[in-house]
């Protein structure tokens, strides 16, 4: 039987339009992606990393991978002390502006004196004179420094009042780690990532579940919603995914009730993997849906006696990494959750958003691009 060459036609035309719609759209999804490739050519923003020496290894790798960074003083006794770490930041402030910037940090002793208010806010007037864009607070708030009584002293304490008013008034963010990542109130067989077991391994002094006397992990979180809400004005970054690393959608509700307040990734990025391995479509919408508020960062930290050339390869593959992952649609090796992560091929408009202009809009907002 001779089928009819019109009928043929008919019936291979939309035939022809189905084996296409695959690749055209494919072909729609990549063209609103980065790849790998895009990776050195894309301006970026690093919010969150610790240049603690003068040596030039941290910047030339910054800016041979397209970064800017945002070096976080902190009152933390491994790093060097808040001086020098202000040395640092001086120095390359002054070397190289276009790609350097730096927050500030103070000093608890005195805590609670008439005059601690006072001096803390001359001392940071100094530092935002040499070019500091932010004020850092730590887990010791909370979690090591106490009152005259022996208490904890809390983030919501009266006493910074002063200090967080003065910041609003100014403009200038306060970017908050407060308590530490919600495994640290778990036993290691429950902890979801490697990296949190190796860090509670060697820090002991900071892994809750050993310390039962120490405040949960809600009621740190309750103290630090607390301050958030009681400083409307204050703009507020949350480090390390606002400590709720663990829940995306408890980022989301913390985002919904403070609108004073976006989140950084540092040092968090292998417990989002961990829910986007399991949940890929809930992990990606809340980066699209949230991705006004949300700043890249690392927590890279290149510390005196270091070796520079070893770091530099490190914060290569580091950047490039969460680039893929973040950025692309390629799946990898995370050792610290032993599973394959498929990427998020977010928007270019999206990643754009995370990687350069929010931090830009948080951090210079007289300046943003």
């Amino acid at each position: 039987m001779r089928l009819n060459r019109n009928l043929l036609l008919a019936f291979a035309a939309p035939l022809a339009l189905l084996a296409l719609a695959p690749l055209s759209a494919c072909s729609a999804q990549q063209a609103d992606t980065y790849s790998l490739a895009d990776f050195a050519t894309v301006r970026k923003f690093d919010a969150h990393v610790h240049v603690n020496v003068t040596d030039s290894a941290f910047m030339d790798q910054a800016v041979a991978d397209n970064f800017e960074v945002l070096s976080i003083n902190v009152d933390y006794p491994a790093f060097p002390s808040i001086k020098d770490q202000a040395d640092a930041a001086h120095h390359f402030i002054a070397q190289d502006p276009a790609h350097f910037h730096y927050a500030t940090t103070f000093s608890m002793k005195g805590f609670g004196s008439d005059d601690w208010a006072q001096a803390t806010n001359a001392a940071l007037d100094a530092e935002f004179q040499q070019g500091a864009v932010g004020v850092k607070v730590w887990k010791n708030i909370g979690m090591v420094e106490r009152d005259a009584a022996g208490e904890l002293i809390f983030i919501d304490d009266k006493g910074f009042d002063p200090v967080f008013n003065h910041l609003a008034e100014l403009n200038i963010p306060l970017i908050a780690h407060q308590a530490e990542p919600h495994n640290c109130w778990l036993p290691f067989e429950q902890m979801t990532t490697e990296n949190d077991r190796l860090y509670f391994s060697a820090h002991p002094e900071y892994h809750m579940y050993l310390h039962p006397e120490m405040p949960s992990y809600e009621s740190l979180m309750a103290k630090r919603d607390a301050a958030v809400a009681a400083h409307r004005n204050l703009r507020f970054v949350g480090a390390h995914m606002a400590s709720l690393e663990w829940n995306v959608d408890r980022v989301a509700a913390f985002l919904d009730a403070n609108p004073n307040a976006v989140v950084e990734l540092a040092a968090r990025m292998a417990q989002i993997q961990y829910q986007s391995v399991r949940d890929y479509d809930r992990v990606r919408d809340f980066f699209i849906k949230y991705q006004d508020r949300i700043l890249y960062g690392t927590d890279l930290t290149l510390n005196p006696d270091e070796d520079v050339q070893e770091f530099r390869q490190v914060a290569h593959e580091y950047w490039t990494n969460d680039w893929k992952y973040l950025a692309t649609g390629e799946s990898r090796r995370v050792d610290d959750i032993d599973a394959d992560a498929r990427g998020l091929a977010l928007p270019k408009s999206v990643i754009d958003k995370i990687y350069y202009t929010n931090a830009r809009r948080e951090f210079f907002p007289a300046r943003a691009d």
